[in-house]
């Protein structure tokens, strides 16, 4: 495999305060990444540093070898999608509209959405379990359906890279499960996904590589079996941590003391 995207001393953050301090991360095409860590830690500005969105106090990020500033949007669009945290706030149009809006890289300067195009989307809901609704206002939706509808939006885009942030955290078990099975499938095809997770034990089922944040700067980076052990999620998370292989896959599962944090 070769890196897809490189992060060389990336500090980051907001006017000229850092959140992210001296982050190098070289991360491999085709890899499924975990971040994970308290809140606060850095997570979501990493992916606006990963995505573009938010440029760097100092330091670089390259695609594919080319400065990721100087990607212009739409093909950097061609490239990356992100799914963002649900802040609450849902646009009035067709939850259709939102995710045909995945296909704006593909779209030429003259023409609107081809059939191709919505035939995409509808297929990307389908996947998604948002077809069911494609033609109501995303105001009508659940924040559950609404984060799955930016799922799809992101699918749509058929880009190398997937940028997640807390995508599931407003869905109930199964949901999220099914959800991250699509990002799997899709990983096992070349897709490289990182994905901010509150859910350690969900991050340890699926991901095959961890990154742990702590006050802006990486405390751990590596595989699951590596990184995913009592000591070390005991001194990320502050809390007594004991870890448990799953009863069917065999990955390594956190369990915590209740009370613990009070004595």
């Amino acid at each position: 495999m070769s890196a897809s995207i490189v992060l060389k001393n990336i500090s980051a953050g907001y006017s000229s305060k850092a959140v992210l301090h001296d982050i190098s991360i070289s991360i491999e095409q085709g890899e499924m990444v975990g971040l994970l860590g308290p809140n606060g830690s850095g997570k979501t500005t990493l992916l606006m540093a990963l995505s573009g969105i938010r440029k760097p106090l100092k330091g670089s990020v390259t695609l594919h070898g080319t400065n990721l500033l100087q990607v212009p949007p739409k093909q950097r669009a061609a490239q990356i999608a992100s799914v963002p945290q649900y802040t609450g706030e849902t646009p009035d149009i067709e939850a259709l509209s939102l995710v045909l809006m995945g296909r704006y890289p593909y779209i030429s300067p003259l023409g609107g959405y081809s059939t191709e195009d919505t035939e995409i989307a509808l297929r990307c809901m389908q996947a998604t379990g948002t077809d069911a609704f494609a033609y109501k206002s995303a105001r009508e939706l659940s924040g559950g359906e609404f984060q799955r509808v930016l799922i799809a939006r992101a699918l749509a885009q058929q880009t190398s890279t997937l940028l997640l942030d807390e995508a599931t955290s407003g869905l109930d078990v199964a949901r999220s499960l099914e959800i991250f099975d699509l990002l799997k499938q899709r990983h096992t095809t070349g897709t490289t996904v990182i994905a901010a997770i509150h859910d350690i034990n969900l991050a340890a089922l699926y991901c095959s590589r961890l990154i742990f944040l702590k006050h802006g700067r990486i405390v751990q980076d590596g595989t699951v079996e590596d990184v995913f052990t009592d000591e070390k999620l005991t001194q990320i998370y502050e809390t007594p941590i004991h870890t448990f292989s799953h009863p069917v896959t065999g990955a390594p599962q956190a369990f915590f003391t209740p009370g613990s944090a009070l004595r």
